[in-house]
């Protein structure tokens, strides 16, 4: 979505299926960090950190680069709360959520 205003000038917003995804993450992030007693933004941070993707394969080939995405994020967010005494079960939604975030960038690598 685009806006144009005077001289030239416009403001650019992202899709409104975009705008909405961004809505409902952030609604249930706010969500699931008032379940914890202390530390509430490392919600956001096991979010954050989930949605990492990080290429594990490169090779080189007639039409072009192939490579192999993997999301590194959220493995390394699941090795971190098993072996944790920190875990908590919001911090594993919002580490799901993160990876189904990176998934949705997985498929965009693809396609794109």
């Amino acid at each position: 979505m685009e806006f144009e205003l005077a001289n030239g000038f416009s403001i650019v917003l992202p899709s409104l299926h975009i705008t909405i995804i961004g809505i409902v993450v952030i609604t249930l992030l706010v969500r699931w960090s008032k379940q914890l007693e202390t530390r509430r933004f490392t919600v956001f941070l096991y979010f954050l950190v989930s949605t990492f993707i990080a290429p594990i394969y490169s090779q080189s080939t007639i039409n072009g680069v192939f490579e192999l995405w993997i999301p590194l994020g959220f493995i390394v967010v699941l090795v971190y709360l098993n072996g944790s005494k920190r875990y908590h079960p919001s911090k594993v939604k919002a580490s799901i959520l993160g990876l189904c975030i990176a998934l949705y960038q997985l498929v965009l690598q693809y396609v794109g």
